[in-house]
């Protein structure tokens, strides 16, 4: 249940104490989906009480995220509607998604595959996100951006076609609340 911590330091920069699942009832829904969709990649059934809750969430906020994906620790939703992540993409910790994103696959071509996500990477209202490309860490992908090529680490993202712009620490003050992992 680390990740689940991780996203509910980001969140509330609170550290998360396990009740038994009581204070899950509590959480604001995009928390209470993640709660449910980190439990539900631990229990790995199909129909677990978990899985059902999630999808019920997920539904409800037209998400597009599911327990079989690679997510490291630290995800925030920001606005968390209308988001698309295939799930072939690989994503790194601390990750801010917004509202409207799409991670997509491409099914044909030289960017055949799925995107994989470094860490700490801030992604921007309704950008796209497509193909077999390799996002850096330190990355800000501006909102509307259309990026299928690969991005550089510390580096910021914009328009379409995608410009990239070298910039040291692109997501200072975007990537906030991380929690430190201990030696």
């Amino acid at each position: 249940m680390d990740l689940f911590a991780d996203d509910y330091f980001r969140k509330t920069g609170k550290q998360w104490k396990n009740t038994f699942g009581i204070k899950a009832f509590f959480l604001p829904v995009d928390l209470k989906f993640l709660y449910h969709f980190r439990k539900s990649q631990i229990k790995k059934r199909t129909y677990s009480y978990h899985w059902i809750l999630q999808t019920r969430i997920r539904r409800k906020l037209g998400l597009d995220i599911f327990p079989e994906m690679e997510i490291g620790g630290g995800l925030y939703l920001g606005h968390p509607w209308g988001i698309t992540i295939n799930p072939e993409a690989k994503m790194g910790r601390n990750i801010n998604i917004h509202k409207g994103v799409t991670i997509g696959k491409e099914n044909r071509g030289a960017r055949k595959g799925a995107p994989l996500i470094r860490d700490s990477v801030w992604i921007g209202t309704n950008a796209t996100i497509v193909g077999n490309v390799e996002i850096g860490t330190d990355v800000m992908i501006a909102a509307n951006a259309f990026v299928n090529c690969s991005v550089p680490d510390h580096s910021v993202v914009m328009g379409n076609p995608c410009i990239i712009i070298p910039k040291e620490n692109a997501t200072l003050g975007y990537i906030n609340l991380v929690r430190q992992i201990p030696d």
